[in-house]
């Protein structure tokens, strides 16, 4: 990848970076209720990692 990229690829990276992060962990207690023990990954929308998945950015 280029040293120096343009903002509109900036802009595409950082919000793909943003989407790969856990749900917050409240979102737990909405979803499954007060008593279950889920990890909050398990249900982010979108699972990416840098080196399995590549972007079209």
């Amino acid at each position: 990848m280029a040293r120096y990229k343009d903002p509109a690829r900036k802009k595409r990276l950082i919000k793909a970076g943003t989407q790969t992060k856990w749900a917050p962990f409240w979102t737990v207690f909405k979803i499954y209720g007060k008593g279950k023990k889920v990890h909050p990954s398990r249900h982010t929308a979108i699972k990416r990692s840098w080196r399995r998945t590549k972007l079209k950015a």
